[in-house]
């Protein structure tokens, strides 16, 4: 079969662990059934949060995977300031030192539209050269960082390939980037940029219908949404025996912006009220947690019902998920957060167990869970929802179990994702 080429760049990649990294890895794994070989250009030394070598082995065993070093002023940052790592919670949380003021001002206005900018002019003049020898037939470029689509824009003006911006999340919509001291000037600059790669490319590709929303209203390019999804393999394995607990489970990132303290304090109060709730409650976290959530589940009383697995792998991850009574879901409390739809919502779907959403009830989350008939999305306050849903899963379990949810999702395992995503680079 004839192939098709197409060059990925994408500052996320194996060894990186986290969400960002899934959607390119799963696409490029199925791009070749759709007669596409996809070239990967990633980073050679990034600065990641979270390392997960296992998506190594879903990549074709050819694939081609070109690096470029890249200079971050994160370590410096760390070095300056004391701060053990560099997420959102750092920027939007509590009082700051003037060290950390100092090092957010450069970082809002000396490095636009993000840190990684330092990468864009070395890896396009290693990317010319090597399409003189090697040309494809399109290039992607997917962010967050959003500075990976001036690296696509300024191929795509010196080569004319067609060009997609992948938008995994919004870019001057972004939620955090109200709590970073940006002067007007890099408000105008960030904007212009922003409309400077939309109206320049071929095709603007989001990963939810309202961010498509978003984008369509600043630019006459075309918009087009493909979302996150899951694999079918990953869930191929026969699920867990239920262990005879009530596991209430999240996986994933549990970050101090996304507590959800109302949640607590209903299951803290089901706990004293409902006869061997506490007995069986067990709070499953698997993943990096933020001190002030375990603090949060503490005060209401359930310190003893947490099993903190940590970090873990996506097998691990994926398990996890399976075995679960109810799946907890709880999005940034922030009404920028509306449009996106996390990574995981899709793997928790194809996992079967009920999911209860904490955000906002007309968002990008919600309205995939009630499409797919697979739980609810309470606002963060909403107690009585919480509790009418949380009272139904434990009288299930009482019963015999907690049933499969049962919903049509087909739309969003990996191969139907992947299949759109070459009809979309086919168009081109």
């Amino acid at each position: 079969m004839f192939m098709k080429r197409v060059l990925v760049i994408a500052y996320y990649w194996p060894p990186s662990g986290g969400s960002g990294v899934q959607r390119w890895v799963k696409f490029v794994k199925y791009l070749p059934s759709e007669g596409w070989e996809p070239v990967v250009f990633a980073p050679e030394n990034a600065d990641y949060p979270s390392l997960d070598p296992s998506f190594e082995k879903e990549l074709p065993e050819n694939l081609e995977v070109l690096r470029g070093k890249i200079w971050e002023p994160y370590a410096a940052y760390r070095k300056l300031t004391g701060a053990k790592s560099t997420q959102v919670t750092e920027i939007s949380s509590g009082e700051k030192t003037w060290k950390q003021k100092l090092s957010l001002w450069v970082r809002a206005n000396l490095f636009v539209p993000d840190p990684r900018v330092g990468w864009v002019k070395p890896s396009v003049k290693t990317l010319l050269g090597y399409l003189q020898e090697h040309p494809v037939d399109a290039i992607v470029t997917t962010g967050p960082p959003h500075s990976v689509h001036l690296i696509g824009l300024r191929l795509h003006k010196a080569t004319g390939i067609p060009w997609i911006p992948d938008f995994r999340d919004p870019w001057s919509k972004m939620y955090y980037l109200k709590y970073l001291p940006m002067t007007s000037g890099t408000w105008d600059r960030l904007r212009a940029m922003e409309k400077h790669v939309l109206d320049s490319c071929s095709t603007v590709l989001t990963c939810t219908p309202l961010m498509q929303e978003d984008f369509a209203a600043l630019t006459e390019t075309p918009v087009a949404c493909i979302t996150n999804g899951f694999d079918e393999e990953d869930f191929a394995a026969e699920a867990p025996a239920p262990d005879g607990h009530f596991n209430i489970t999240h996986t994933g990132l549990f970050a101090a912006d996304g507590n959800p303290f109302t949640l607590w304090k209903v299951l803290g109060k089901m706990a004293s009220s409902e006869p061997g709730f506490r007995e069986d409650l067990r709070i499953r976290l698997v993943g990096k947690v933020d001190r002030e959530v375990l603090d949060a589940i503490a005060d209401a009383g359930l310190a003893a019902n947490v099993v903190a697995l940590g970090p873990s792998d996506h097998a691990t991850a994926v398990r996890e998920q399976r075995s679960a009574s109810v799946l907890i879901l709880p999005l940034r409390n922030d009404p920028d957060y509306r449009p996106i739809l996390p990574g995981k919502l899709f793997e928790y779907l194809a996992s079967r167990r009920p999911v209860l959403g904490i955000g906002q009830e007309d968002g990008a989350m919600a309205r995939v869970l009630f499409e797919a008939r697979a739980g609810i999305t309470a606002d963060w306050d909403e107690s009585a929802a919480m509790r009418a849903f949380l009272s139904n899963a434990w009288r299930q379990h009482c019963e015999g179990g907690v049933p499969s949810t049962e919903g049509n999702i087909g739309l969003y395992t990996r191969r139907a994702t992947t299949h759109a995503l070459a009809q979309l680079l086919g168009s081109l």
